[in-house]
């Protein structure tokens, strides 16, 4: 038996901040103490694991030395000091790869905590919820319909527990604060399943912790469902029976362009029509369509997957996003191999984006024989049916809808209920401005022509109409604010 120092892990506090993997501690029962130049102490549960403690030794780079320390101090460290709750029992509810948030009643506080905020987001319909950390306090905050809304405030000393939490559902490292993370979360409610994407990155003070939420149940599946107006459904239709070409839905982060391309997809599956997708991560599963998750950490990217795709003779492909070069390259040699290629960009509008493939080295002439059409979107919070009240309408309401030729159908002011949180919307839909593509964009495409050009021959050629004009037809039929298009345009 091998004789070892028992010590106390309180005395070498605090522990050094390269530390073992939290799985890996909890597993092998171990833990870096001291660590510098000259030697990395670690403390041992078990001293007679002579296999871990030669695997230990040959891993690191110094000279290692041992000593002993309780399985109780251990865990008692990490329920205190990380602030996990029963670090015993960190784990326990973790039965399948998805967590259960209807079983809350018998878990510690931290859990509870955790699982309470998650199931309050869900009833509230929130996008994404916001954990931060501040010299002075901890805030927990909710995206519902595109506006943050602050849900709590706590002392800043919970925010460790509720970090540690957090990290241990999406598999991360919990002791890695100084680094971004990622990570993917499933938690199952009421037979449904939600997934939730996991971001964590350090702040002065304190860190950052962000998770998208993608409920699969609630989001929009077919275009009828995105509130679209008549126009901009005939172009998306006109655009998609192209039998190949590029179709790009444009707009910033958040504004609704996956669910979009996910509507889009549903309308043209058939039967007749082989649909692969690159994405990441996949957000709304479709029947009938083949479904690839792309994952950098080991090369699988988006230009890698496109030159494999190409060999499973697709019909239609879909690209997640176009992000860089590569990418753009792969999308336009799809495309003019015969492929219909759907894809997003963000961009502020539609004409922006061929200047934006241009700068990403794509060629003028090439991008002119592919681009079918492209469409940009925001979306604007609906107004509560349930408390709008009827109103008359300001004379700068009346003056902005003039100016694109609309009269006032119905009016209506947000008031505040219960149903919509006291912030007299409830929902979103979307506003929408796009082209399909001709002779004539073709040729100012391939001679380079600039966005002011291009949108030039479209207002004055086209009578294209751009994403105020359809936010002001949204005001003109009641379903939105003049503040709210203001807002998103």
């Amino acid at each position: 038996m091998m004789e070892l120092k028992e010590v106390l892990i309180e005395d070498f506090l605090p522990l050094p901040e390269s530390q073992y993997d939290f799985k890996f501690i909890e597993f092998n029962r171990v833990l870096k103490l001291v660590e510098s130049d000259e030697l990395l102490l670690i403390g041992v549960c078990d001293p007679e694991n002579h296999s871990l403690l030669s695997r230990l030794q040959q891993f690191h780079d110094v000279p290692v030395e041992f000593c002993l320390i309780s399985e109780s101090d251990l865990h008692l460290y990490l329920s205190r000091s990380l602030g996990i709750g029963d670090a015993s029992g960190a784990d326990d509810d973790k039965e399948s790869p998805e967590f259960s948030l209807d079983k809350i009643a018998n878990d510690a506080p931290v859990v509870n905590f955790v699982n309470s905020i998650l199931l309050d987001a869900v009833r509230r319909g929130a996008s994404d919820i916001h954990f931060e950390s501040f010299s002075d306090k901890m805030m927990v905050r909710f995206r519902i319909d595109g506006i943050l809304i602050n849900i709590n405030t706590l002392s800043a000393d919970r925010f460790p527990a509720v970090s540690a939490r957090v990290k241990i559902m999406a598999d991360l490292n919990i002791m890695e604060r100084r680094k971004p993370q990622d990570g993917r979360i499933s938690v199952s409610l009421g037979g449904q399943v939600l997934d939730l994407r996991v971001s964590t990155i350090p702040i002065a003070r304190g860190e950052s912790i962000v998770l998208r939420l993608f409920n699969k149940s609630d989001a929009p599946q077919q275009l009828t469902d995105l509130g679209l107006s008549e126009d901009s459904s005939l172009l998306i239709d006109s655009i998609c029976r192209s039998p190949n070409g590029l179709f790009l839905v444009t707009g910033p982060t958040g504004s609704g362009k996956t669910t979009t391309l996910g509507a889009i997809l549903r309308k043209i599956n058939s039967a007749e029509k082989k649909i692969i997708t690159v994405e990441d991560p996949i957000e709304n599963e479709i029947p009938g369509i083949s479904q690839i998750q792309t994952n950098e950490k080991i090369g699988i990217t988006f230009a890698d997957i496109l030159r494999r795709i190409l060999r499973q003779d697709p019909d239609i492909i879909m690209i997640g996003e176009i992000r860089d070069s590569e990418t753009a390259e792969m999308a336009v040699k799809a495309a003019l191999t015969g492929h219909f290629v759907i894809s997003t960009l963000h961009t502020n509008d539609s004409t922006a984006s061929v200047q934006r493939l241009l700068n990403m080295g794509v060629e003028p002439f090439l991008l002119a024989a592919v681009l079918r059409g492209v469409v940009a979107q925001r979306l604007v919070r609906k107004l509560c049916s349930v408390c709008k009240v009827k109103a008359e309408p300001e004379k700068h309401v009346l003056r902005m809808l003039a100016s694109f030729g609309l009269d006032v159908k119905e009016y209506y002011r947000p008031c505040g209920c219960k149903n919509c949180n006291n912030t007299g919307y409830k929902g979103r839909i979307a506003i929408i401005e796009g082209f399909d593509s001709d002779s004539s964009l073709e040729e100012l495409i391939s001679s380079s022509a600039t966005t002011g050009d291009l949108l030039k021959y479209l207002k004055d050629g086209r009578g294209f109409q751009p994403l105020l004009y359809d936010g002001c037809l949204k005001i003109s039929e009641g379903l939105t604010t003049i503040e709210e298009v203001l807002r998103v345009v």
